[in-house]
């Protein structure tokens, strides 16, 4: 049988659940129970010596699926995703085979998230969700620590890893076929430069650019690794070319900027882990996804009028120059800094810095910076914690690199917090995958490309 036969079947599964929930949008929260009871009951009765893949599957279809859901309705709560991958986690430790010794770090990490949030008990303004203000904040950081603690030194095959990845690739597909539908026509909804809430399906284009770019890199990961049979290749790069125009024309760069930089990545480190067969290979494969990017952003300019090719070089509509290519990014970090100095023991409290803007600017807006958000908040504890989820991976590196999507894994959590901070589960949980032991079913990487 055609090894691509399940893959494929899926790709055409998500596209029509796209349609779906495009056609009758309550579909949306019928899903999200039905994946809800498909992922636990598989955790629950999986085989013990193959349950970890299964929570981590389960997990990585959370993830994958969260922007979607958010932006047809259909989770129940905000931050559902990032709970269920929390306690998904909690049961593959409770009937699995529990957590790595080695990785007490990550206890200490979380145990320092405690006083940012006893703070904030007492210094959040009367009248303010407790709860809402501090699980908007606390829940990207603990989903990340509780990832850790799972996937710290824990031993995966690279075919594993692999089916891991596509689980949260295959969501992915949904949104994408959603926003198509959604969103058709492009120039009827442009009005400027700005990031454009209709080409991201009516949602937050800044998290919808991000999710379509770990789409990309997921992508790129199958064109290279696992696309051995070329029906199997067009198909990957057909999706990523249609997922990178999608994520080009929400006009929100940072998940394109990211999307690029951890495929080139990639591209470095399986190009210097490969042999010399599979190096020609390597340059064939970068030759025609380096054609179908040209084709999209030349496809992407026509359809906006050229309006992206303004948005990339910081112009507005009018093709003036604009003051802050952050776009306002720097002014947040600056005032995060000044409060961790004024506050630097114990910080301001988990959520009091939005408190703290909109009382002195009359701004309403987030930190998009996970860095100095956690050490403003939590101050001396949140600096060290930052420390340790920082350097951890760096130095588990050291002792195995075997894993070749550990550098676009690591800089994917490390840029993300630093244009989107931890809004949605994504960059958590790819941070978690960097921490996985992994080892290869063949002698070596370097004798045979591995495929599905």
């Amino acid at each position: 049988m055609f090894k691509g036969y399940y893959y494929i079947n899926q790709i055409i599964l998500h596209v029509c659940i796209g349609l779906g929930v495009y056609l009758f949008k309550p579909i949306s929260k019928m899903f999200f129970l039905i994946v809800l009871g498909i992922c636990a009951f598989s955790i629950i009765k999986s085989p013990p010596n193959r349950r970890y893949i299964y929570v981590l599957s389960s997990c990585a279809y959370i993830v994958g699926s969260e922007v979607f859901f958010r932006m047809t309705n259909g989770n129940f709560l905000h931050e559902a995703s990032k709970y269920l991958v929390v306690v998904f986690l909690f049961i593959g430790m409770l009937i699995g085979d529990g957590i790595n010794k080695k990785s007490y770090t990550y206890i200490i990490y979380l145990v320092f998230l405690f006083p940012g949030i006893i703070v904030a008990s007492s210094s959040l303004n009367y009248g303010t969700n407790l709860r809402t203000a501090i699980a908007f904040n606390i829940s990207g950081p603990v989903c990340l620590g509780i990832t850790a603690l799972y996937c710290y030194g824990r031993k995966v095959s690279i075919k594993s890893l692999q089916e891991i990845l596509m689980y949260a690739l295959l969501p992915i597909i949904s949104t994408t076929t959603y926003l198509f539908l959604y969103s058709p026509t492009i120039k009827d909804t442009l009005s400027g430069t700005q990031s454009n809430f209709e080409t991201s399906g009516g949602y937050g284009p800044n998290q919808v650019s991000t999710i379509l770019g770990l789409g990309i890199f997921l992508l790129a990961g199958r064109l290279f690794l696992q696309s051995k049979a070329l029906f199997i290749k067009v198909i990957n790069i057909g999706i990523l070319v249609f997922m990178a125009y999608r994520a080009i024309v929400t006009f929100s760069r940072g998940g394109v900027f990211v999307a690029f930089l951890i495929v080139l990545v990639f591209i470095i480190t399986f190009y210097f882990k490969a042999s010399s067969k599979i190096r020609r290979k390597i340059f064939g494969s970068t030759f025609i996804l380096g054609i179908g990017l040209v084709l999209t952003w030349s496809i992407s300019s026509a359809s906006t009028d050229g309006l992206i090719d303004k948005r990339y070089n910081n112009e507005d509509a009018l093709g003036r120059t604009k003051e802050d290519i952050t776009t306002g990014r720097a002014g947040l970090l600056t005032n995060e800094l000044d409060e961790f100095f004024k506050n630097p023991f114990f910080g301001v409290g988990v959520g009091k810095l939005k408190e703290l803007r909109f009382e002195k600017e009359g701004v309403n807006a987030a930190s998009h910076n996970e860095m100095s958000r956690i050490i403003a908040e939590h101050g001396i504890f949140g600096f060290v914690a930052f420390l340790i989820i920082l350097l951890t991976p760096l130095l588990l590196r050291l002792r195995n690199k075997k894993n070749v999507y550990f550098y676009s894994f690591y800089l994917f959590w490390f840029l993300t917090i630093n244009h989107s901070s931890m809004r949605i589960a994504a960059p958590a949980f790819i941070y978690g995958l960097c921490l996985l032991n992994v080892y290869y079913d063949k002698p070596s990487l370097h004798r045979k490309q591995i495929i599905q």
